[in-house]
């Protein structure tokens, strides 16, 4: 239980008013990390705000070199209290999307945070400015309460999440000992809804494939050669409907993952999802049959259409394109054969008479997920019922995808989501908004929850220190 101090003192940095300044001058910081520019920015908020976060909770900062030059560099705050205690690793990432200026709401500045009602508008407010400075002003007002942590810590923030964290596994494979620790806590992605406090274990990977038909260099008239020259655009449209129906039914079987487990499926029993006001409604008959939208949700694959174009849509001309693109999403839980995937798709193409259409792949990440029977797992729940006072959302997974593989399957941690935005935040899109009673509730939380990490029980696993190696 969190001590009612402590919780009152969150509330009141939410209240006061310095929660909301502290995440404006973040907010300011245009750190997107698909520009070059926005590298600029990463280098000067890792300099001038978040080294001096980290140094204000005692730990000795360093900054670290990529082993990939595609993205920025990682920002490590460590601080240790006693070789005996627990270590807790605790995950942010500094670089947001690109802030889309002119495209927002009133006239709205990406870059300044602006509050309406309980809206905090800015680019990076949910993600995820906004979800590291709960955790970091949880850390200080702990520290400020009982004048230590309780467990070591090292806070780890990566500069290129939003680009699919280019050499973060890499780095943590170089760097195993200095990342050794008992558990991840970090938070990012959404709640299941804007008032259930949340917790997940993991995320669905995500496999990104580009179709292409390309057929000729020349577009050809329609009424000279229509029925005569295959149309790239006709061909790739019926490829689509052989990998995923009109009703977004997956078509290739090694597209699909194993049966759901027994334990995942009583862990969603009963959640509901696209629950928050000004959610869109679900659409019947859409997804894989015979499953709960959480199950479609959380514990299934799907395979979406991106974008798909030939021509010029908004100005056609009559003449059959010469070339087709399709770009395909298959977001995949644990257990699918991701790396098949794209061979998979080629060959069902080619056994369904489509031998004409090439498949790349783009990009890809891991799925992963800490089992729901983890002691951390169950040992978190309980605490977090606790602060709470009710119950608490356990997903084992959430739908989108973040590095959470790296730290399960690279550094075998148990990996613990907390996270303090909601699905209607509009991240990645203009509008992007934190709720000022998700910052207020979740910071009780996370103060909550590194309290209790702080204080030995008989319940909660053991340190490594007390463990072999």
């Amino acid at each position: 239980m969190i001590p009612e101090k402590l919780a009152r003192k969150a509330e009141e940095f939410v209240d006061s008013g310095d929660f909301f300044t502290e995440l404006a001058t973040m907010v300011a910081y245009a750190t997107e990390s698909s520009r070059p520019e926005g590298r600029l920015a990463i280098e000067a908020y890792l300099d001038e705000f978040l080294t001096p976060a980290l140094t204000a909770l005692g730990c000795e900062v360093a900054r670290h070199d990529n082993p990939d030059p595609a993205a920025g560099p990682f920002l490590i705050g460590t601080r240790v209290e006693s070789p005996d205690l627990p270590t807790v690793l605790v995950y942010g990432h500094a670089d947001v999307v690109e802030g889309q200026a002119g495209r927002w709401s009133e006239g709205r500045d990406p870059w300044t945070l602006t509050a309406e009602g309980d809206r905090w508008y800015g680019r990076g407010a949910a993600d995820n400015k906004g979800q590291h400075l709960v955790n970091l002003a949880a850390l200080r007002l702990l520290l400020a309460d009982q004048g230590s942590l309780g467990f070591n810590l090292t806070f780890l923030l990566e500069s290129g999440e939003e680009i699919g964290s280019p050499g973060l596994a890499e780095f943590a494979a170089e760097h195993r000992e200095l990342l050794r620790a008992d558990v991840l806590v970090a938070s990012d992605g959404p709640r299941l809804d804007a008032t259930t406090p949340t917790l997940f274990l993991g995320a669905r990977g995500g496999l990104q494939l580009q179709l292409a038909a390309d057929l000729r260099p020349d577009a050809y008239h329609s009424g000279n050669w229509g029925g005569l020259l295959r149309n790239p655009a006709t061909t790739l449209a019926g490829a689509v409907a052989t990998l995923v129906d009109g009703h977004g039914r997956i078509r290739v079987p090694e597209l699909l993952p194993p049966a759901i487990p027994p334990e995942v499926r009583e862990a969603l029993a009963g959640v509901t999802v696209a629950a928050s006001p000004g959610d869109p409604v679900p659409d019947e008959g859409w997804g894989e049959p015979g499953m709960s939208a959480a199950e479609r949700l959380y514990a299934w694959n799907t395979l979406e259409v991106l974008a798909l174009g030939a021509a010029d849509a908004d100005r056609p001309v009559n003449a059959i394109p010469g070339s087709a693109r399709a770009v395909l999403q298959l977001r995949y839980v644990v257990g699918t054969d991701a790396d098949q995937a794209a061979e998979a798709v080629a060959r069902h193409l080619v056994e369904h008479e489509y031998p004409m259409v090439d498949v790349r792949v783009l990009g890809s990440f891991a799925a992963s997920r800490t089992p729901l029977d983890d002691p951390w797992v169950r040992w978190t729940r309980t605490t977090l019922e606790e602060v709470t006072g009710g119950p608490i959302a356990v997903l084992p997974n959430i739908g989108g995808s973040l590095p959470n593989a790296v730290f399960t399957d690279v550094l075998g941690l148990p990996t613990l989501w907390l996270p303090h935005s909601y699905p209607g935040c509009l991240q990645h899109a203009p509008d992007e908004h934190l709720l000022a009673p998700i910052a207020r509730e979740g910071l009780v939380l996370a103060a909550g929850l590194f309290h209790a990490l702080g204080r030995p029980s008989a319940d909660r696993p053991l340190p490594l220190s007390v463990r072999p190696r």
